[in-house]
């Protein structure tokens, strides 16, 4: 069935692979959502510095593949990727009190052997077996940063909020997901095509949540009234 959907899309893949890039970038652009609730707040201390941070990793990951699979949307797109959450990360640096600072520099320096660590050792794989086990890398590592919300799921439902989770950046990431199953369809790779399936199945959980629990937490004194209107 793939087959025969990939036919069909073939033609039109520099389209969607383009429409997938434009998208993404957009994506990129939902992270100012958080950052003006921490301007609003006056202080980033309380958030995590993860997105961006991850961001940053995974678009100079991205990169390093799209440059092996030499496609040049996906090249443009990462680079775009890398220096918007950059921005980010030294919006949200600034808006961190003093106290703060030194964890996100310790983070941004892991990251940042992290990223050299993975990037060598693209360099020295066997030519015929780096896309896949390299896509495969970044695949567990886009599972991470997607999923990690979800580590919090207990917390959502017992509060029946999830206003903690960055909805714009959910939905975005779940629209673009969606590109790039499409376009690799369309081109038969099956390493975009796994990797953007599995973020889908991360991804759908998360935005079902943003639905289902759209209002702010329900405060433990004030689930105890509701209990007691009900008996």
């Amino acid at each position: 069935m793939l087959e025969a959907l990939g036919d069909l899309l073939n033609p039109y893949s520099e389209t969607i692979g383009a429409v997938a890039g434009i998208v993404t970038c957009l994506q990129a652009f939902s992270g100012a959502f958080l950052l003006n609730d921490i301007r609003k707040r006056g202080i980033a201390d309380g958030f995590s510095a993860a997105p961006f941070l991850g961001g940053i990793v995974i678009s100079l990951l991205g990169y390093k593949l799209s440059a092996i699979v030499n496609d040049i949307a996906m090249i443009r797109t990462n680079l775009i990727g890398v220096a918007i959450n950059a921005v980010y990360l030294l919006c949200f640096y600034i808006y961190s009190s003093e106290k703060f600072r030194p964890v996100i520099r310790k983070q941004f320096v892991y990251a940042s052997v992290f990223s050299a660590f993975c990037i060598a050792y693209a360099s020295i794989e066997d030519p015929k077996h780096i896309e896949f086990r390299f896509g495969t890398l970044l695949t567990t590592l886009l599972a991470c940063l997607v999923g990690s919300p979800m580590l919090g799921v207990g917390e959502i439902i017992r509060k029946k909020s999830a206003a903690n989770l960055p909805f714009p950046i959910i939905l975005c990431g779940t629209m673009v997901a969606s590109l790039w199953l499409t376009y690799g369809i369309s081109l038969k790779n099956q390493v975009l095509i796994y990797q953007n399936a599995f973020l889908l199945v991360l991804s759908a959980p998360q935005l079902l949540l943003c639905f289902i629990y759209p209002g702010p937490p329900i405060q433990d004194n004030e689930q105890e009234k509701l209990l007691k209107k009900k008996k």
